[in-house]
């Protein structure tokens, strides 16, 4: 195969490895195997004479004419591949496999929401759904369309960069876009009957004195910042128990276990109601988190706008109460 006749589907396989640093997700992404893929890129590098990726590590690394190879080649793969959508957009609209991964949390009360009313407009639409915990440094290097998190602005420092920063950036986010979804509110919870049998704490320095649900036993999370207008305060706070999952938190809540806090999120708000769940100085609120999404690239398919277009108003807090 000569220079002159590498063809753009192969341009398209060498994006995919490059850009998942990865032959097995990569191949898993295109559905074809390995071997294939492996081969394909091999016969790439001969047409064109040069080694685009060294394989001699456990992870892929690009070779300086790999990495030059990428930053021409991906926007115009991006482009191809939404001028194909859009065409196919035009005669039967959004279509394909989208791969989403989320938060048990978010997933057990968004997707019954919304999924059944989803499928019912975009039936060509083929869904496939990731419940594992996912770090935020591992997001970029994975086959989904769609990676949704809770988190803060420490977790996604270029949430707030440009798209055009974030596909030059060579750190965490390499070739990825992150958006702040919505950043909510975050409240305390308990139980009437924990309240009952060890008293409704009046100020945030009685929270000392109760059972804390943290998000893990450690220092970085045994302190709560709360706050009430412009006054905030830093407690220090303990329990017995820890949980990093949301519906498990309001579960544990709910047997009387401790206070917990809960974001005022619409997908959320069963987990409240299910375990009757009380908000505890309903003066005060701590520290807010947010929700991201990372997408591979910034072009965003058919299927993934529908998708997002779909969930965004299910993703705000409660329009009923403050």
């Amino acid at each position: 195969m000569e220079a002159s006749t590498v063809q753009l589907n192969d341009i398209a396989l060498f994006v995919e490895v490059a850009k998942r640093k990865s032959f097995s997700l990569a191949a898993r992404a295109l559905n074809m195997p390995t071997s294939t893929l492996s081969r394909r890129i091999n016969e790439l590098e001969r047409a064109i004479g040069l080694r685009l990726i060294n394989r001699n590590t456990r992870r892929l690394d690009l070779t300086e004419a790999g990495a030059a190879y990428m930053r021409r080649c991906q926007g115009l793969i991006d482009e191809a591949r939404l001028a194909h959508e859009q065409l196919q957009s035009l005669s039967g609209g959004p279509s394909g496999n989208l791969r989403v991964s989320m938060p048990y949390s978010l997933a057990i009360w968004l997707l019954p929401e919304t999924i059944n009313d989803f499928t019912d407009r975009y039936p060509e639409v083929e869904c496939e759904f990731d419940l594992s915990m996912m770090t935020a440094s591992d997001a970029q290097g994975t086959p989904f369309d769609i990676v949704l998190r809770f988190g803060s602005n420490a977790d996604y420092p270029l949430a707030s960069a440009s798209a055009a920063d974030l596909n030059g950036n060579r750190g965490m986010h390499s070739g990825a876009v992150v958006q702040e979804l919505v950043s909510l509110n975050n409240y305390l919870y308990a139980s009437d009957r924990y309240l009952e049998r060890y008293g409704e704490p009046k100020t945030p320095a009685d929270l000392t004195q109760h059972q804390c649900l943290r998000t893990t036993i450690d220092e970085a999370h045994s302190h709560w910042t709360l706050r009430r207008g412009a006054v905030s305060e830093r407690v220090p706070v303990s329990g017995h128990l820890a949980a990093n999952n949301m519906s498990i938190a309001g579960t544990l809540a709910g047997l009387d276990l401790a206070i917990t806090r809960m974001p005022h999120c619409l997908a959320l708000e069963p987990i409240i109601k299910r375990n009757s769940l009380k908000r505890v100085l309903p003066g005060w609120s701590v520290d807010p988190i947010s929700i991201y999404v990372v997408y591979p690239s910034s072009i965003q398919p058919a299927k993934t706008r529908a998708f997002m277009d779909f969930i965004r108003p299910k993703l705000g807090p409660p329009q009923d109460k403050k």
